[in-house]
């Protein structure tokens, strides 16, 4: 037996930390980047005496709510391209409760983070205790029990010794790109404090290699075959082409053959927007090119995809009977969706053995794709000159408010800047390499289509869950990972009361990050969806009790945090505040007031919704008819 070292289960969880390592493409570097933590009972007497102790290079960050924090450490992730995390840290019970959010986030998004919550005591001599929680069918279950189906590896820790294989197999799951997500490691807090003689070699330099899975001889000939056989191919670009870091490989097999691009949320900027075969997003949020692409395709590529209903309109958007799927993808669970021809391998190493296996292949695309990206450039260019008018509002986007209406908002938050014209706006005015996040709203659909991304990778949009809430501290994630970048924050009025606490850990620690806050007054999406289906304005606006629309001031809000802050109603003001902005040391916030149904609608995409089959309103039975003619076109598997 070798040498021992005797220290708390904590004190080895912190030990063990500093010690693992990440090796790709023969780079090599430390995994762990620090700790996100808000201490309470549970965790400060015990991973809060171990990083008081010794944090090694543990960079320790203290949060303000545990979703915050831990969105915070998930868009870190993102950005850097799953090679890197931070973990989290919180106490029993609530502070755990508050994970189960970022935790669904990071899972539907394949994105590592090591989540450390305390859980109540082994031993059970002082239960119940405080904030511990009791089912009559069992004294085991605690508030963790709630991460384990948002978590891709979940344990708890009863003995200090269980730390060790707990570690072990949670880390395997942090670093395979086929099963990365959310690891959560439960500790119970008496555990956290208790002592054990542990191996010095469990504390040796671990090094978990992560290495290019290559397609077999057999995927690459079927992938060929099918490729060689269709006329009009497709990509479909998903994440996975983003963390394969495969945007070379990609651009060249698109050039070389003329199969043209289209994009998933997660794959937008994966490639440059100005490239161009790059026809923009697809489905519910995508551009008309890129929906009519889809509607032409014979062969549809999807690379590193999930193949959401946002991408595929709820399966409506691609011509099931004479469309073929092939699907590039390191998990084999995506590469078997749509009946795909699967190859389950590496996205950069498949492409690169592709590309010459192709040669003497041209796909019929090459003359439509210019066509198709003029015709959305078009379409883009009139949707930035889009102005309010009180007598006859805005007749070239569908409006679903009366006249009266609009003129009621346009006083109550005095302003009369669209949604869409102050998007682009800013997409002209800030420097090309700095990185925008957005997460849920009306603005994901607005950014799929509108935002121009023409540096790679400077588009971060968490749309595998849409979570409210994810945008400012998603935000702070972005800066801990580019602090050289300015990084944006945009959000809608809904998302920021959701939550933005995070907003003063980054002042806290000099993190800039800049919040631009889309504020018309309701959660105005989901008030379009109910609307759009038959159903009146209900429950969406934020009304006060006497129904006056309310006009918020988050500027003030901001500006208590000690951020500087801006209040904007025209593109004018909105260009001049950016370009201050850029200016600043500390973080700030610009408070848009824009009018409501002023954003951009759906070119050729459905979305299957539970409409209401039974109604005394003839809106809702046309949309139920609608969606009853869509189901035909549609495919269930």
């Amino acid at each position: 037996m070798g040498s021992k070292i005797r220290l708390t289960t904590s004190q080895a969880l912190i030990k063990f930390l500093n010690q693992q390592y990440i090796h790709v493409d023969g780079r090599e570097s430390p995994f762990v980047e620090g700790i996100f933590t808000i201490f309470g009972h549970g965790n400060v007497l015990g991973i809060g005496q171990a990083l008081e102790q010794d944090p090694g290079h543990l960079k320790v960050l203290q949060g303000k709510n545990e979703q915050g924090m831990a969105h915070a450490a998930i868009a870190y992730s993102k950005e850097k391209l799953r090679k890197k995390i931070y973990a989290v840290s919180t106490s029993s019970g609530p502070g755990s409760a508050n994970l189960v959010t970022a935790a669904g986030t990071a899972l539907a998004n394949n994105i590592p983070v090591l989540l450390l919550p305390a859980d109540t005591y082994a031993t059970r001599q002082p239960d119940p205790v405080l904030q511990q929680i009791e089912q009559e069918y069992s004294i085991a279950v605690t508030t963790n029990d709630a991460l384990k189906p948002v978590s891709r590896y979940w344990d708890r820790v009863t003995r200090p010794e269980q730390l060790m294989s707990s570690l072990i197999r949670g880390f395997e799951v942090l670093t395979d790109p086929a099963r990365s997500g959310p690891v959560t490691i439960c500790i119970c807090q008496d555990v956290e404090g208790e002592a054990f003689d542990y191996e010095e070699s469990f504390f040796q330099k671990r090094i978990h290699y992560v290495d290019r899975k290559e397609p077999s001889e057999r995927e690459l000939e079927a992938a060929v075959q099918l490729i060689r056989e269709s006329r009009k191919p497709l990509i479909l670009v998903g994440g996975g082409v983003k963390y394969s870091e495969a945007r070379e490989e990609l651009t060249a097999l698109s050039e070389r053959y003329q199969i043209p691009l289209v994009e998933t949320q997660a794959g937008k900027s994966a490639v440059e927007s100005t490239f161009r075969n790059n026809l923009g997003g697809m489905g519910i949020t995508g551009t008309l090119a890129a929906n009519k692409a889809a509607r032409q395709a014979d062969l549809i590529i999807g690379i590193g995809t999930r193949y959401t209903d946002f991408a595929t309109s709820s399966k409506t958007a691609f011509d099931f009977d004479r469309t073929k799927f092939l699907n590039i993808n390191v998990s084999r669970m995506q590469a078997y969706k749509l009946d795909a021809v699967q190859v389950v391998a590496d996205a950069k190493v498949t492409l690169q053995q592709l590309y010459p296996l192709l040669e003497g292949y041209s796909s019929d695309f090459g003359p439509v794709i210019p066509e198709l990206r003029a015709e959305w450039d078009a379409e883009r260019e009139r949707l930035s000159r889009v102005e309010f008018s009180r007598s006859g509002f805005l007749p070239e986007i569908k409006n679903q408010f009366s006249q009266e209406t609009m003129n009621e908002y346009a006083d109550a938050l005095g302003t009369e800047l669209p949604q869409t014209t102050a998007l682009l706006a800013i997409n002209d005015t800030i420097e090309n390499d700095s990185i925008i996040l957005s997460s849920a709203g009306s603005l994901p659909g607005d950014l799929q289509r509108l935002w121009n991304a023409e540096v790679p990778n400077t588009y971060h949009l968490e749309y595998g869950y849409s979570c409210m809430g994810y945008e400012v501290s998603g935000t702070l994630g972005l800066k801990l990972a580019h602090p050289d970048k300015e990084v944006y924050s945009i959000v809608g009025d809904g998302s920021f009361l959701m939550l933005h606490s995070e907003l003063i850990t980054a002042m806290q620690y000099h993190q800039k990050i800049n919040i631009l806050l889309f504020d018309n007054s309701g959660f105005g999406c989901i008030n379009n969806l109910q609307m759009d289906y038959g159903s009146g304005s209900f429950f969406c606006e934020f009304r006060t009790a006497d129904n006056r629309i309310m006009n918020i001031d988050y500027a003030k809000v901001a500006e208590g945090y000690g951020a500087k802050v801006y209040r904007v109603n025209s593109v004018e003001a909105l260009k001049s505040a950016l370009e201050d902005a850029k200016l600043q040391e500390t973080s700030t916030l610009i408070d848009m007031k824009v009018l409501p149904k002023t954003m951009t609608d759906g070119y050729d995409s459905w979305w299957n919704l539970g409409v209401a089959e039974v109604s005394h309103k003839e809106g809702i039975q046309r949309a139920y008819e609608h969606k009853f003619e869509m189901l035909k076109r549609s495919k269930s598997y």
